[in-house]
């Protein structure tokens, strides 16, 4: 059987360089509104051609992040908000928004995938699960591990769904996300009550109740919203 494998495409110089522009606007050097150096300056300070610059920022106001008048210059139109699913090197402060964003985005594609997952989970599938928390309760006292192993958790939910789509968008949400995952888990406080949501979740799965399962992904769900809508960067800042 022919295998048919497609290039490694590297990344081009015009897109490194609209990651490290953009990631300067986000570090708060540039606001919504402020005007970005000449083509020329951002050339020599960069040390490549203009017409990389120029390629680079194009790609940037596609983006929604800059934009170029001509005559006048290019001005940011995006500081924080970005679209981080069309630019997984995403390179931006971690902002409490984002946080929020983030768990919200999450909810109802977490809601839906618990539900079918009830439905549709083999008994492996099941299995896999109790697995999973069963390592996550010896890891309580390990965030970089205890981290990895809830989000597994949480994805192998959307693969029993059996709904392939569901199970992608986590996946790229997991993968764009991972330090701030690591981060709500922090301001979530305690590893021990968010083990517990995690096991009431899995037995309503084991029982096949469907609503029960749906209200307790939703309220684990909701309690981390809450925390983070508690959290006060300034004062609680985490490690």
């Amino acid at each position: 059987m022919k295998h048919s494998f497609e290039p490694v495409v590297k990344q081009s110089l015009p897109d490194k360089l609209a990651r490290q522009i953009r990631g300067t606007i986000q570090s708060g050097n540039y606001r919504r509104g402020d005007r970005l150096p000449p083509i020329v300056e951002m050339a020599k300070r960069f040390e490549v051609g203009q017409p990389s610059i120029r390629e680079a920022l194009k790609k940037l106001e596609a983006m929604g992040v800059v934009q170029i008048r001509h005559g006048s210059g290019v001005f940011v139109t995006r500081s924080e908000e970005v679209l981080v699913l069309a630019s997984p090197d995403y390179a931006g402060t971690v902002t409490k928004k984002l946080l929020l964003d983030l768990i919200r985005a999450r909810i109802p594609i977490e809601i839906q995938s618990v539900a079918d997952c009830v439905k549709n989970a083999t008994p492996d599938q099941v299995q896999e699960l109790k697995r999973i928390l069963a390592s996550a309760g010896k890891h309580l006292d390990d965030d970089e591990t205890l981290n990895t192993v809830n989000m597994d958790f949480h994805g192998k939910i959307a693969e029993g769904s059996g709904n392939s789509v569901t199970a992608q968008l986590l996946a790229v949400l997991h993968e764009l996300f991972t330090e701030e995952q690591r981060l709500i888990l922090d301001i979530f406080g305690s590893r021990e009550d968010d083990h517990k949501d995690h096991v009431q979740i899995l037995k309503a799965i084991e029982r096949r109740d469907e609503s029960l399962a749906v209200e307790r992904m939703r309220s684990h769900l909701e309690s981390v919203h809450a925390a983070i809508q508690r959290w006060e960067p300034e004062d609680h800042p985490v490690q």
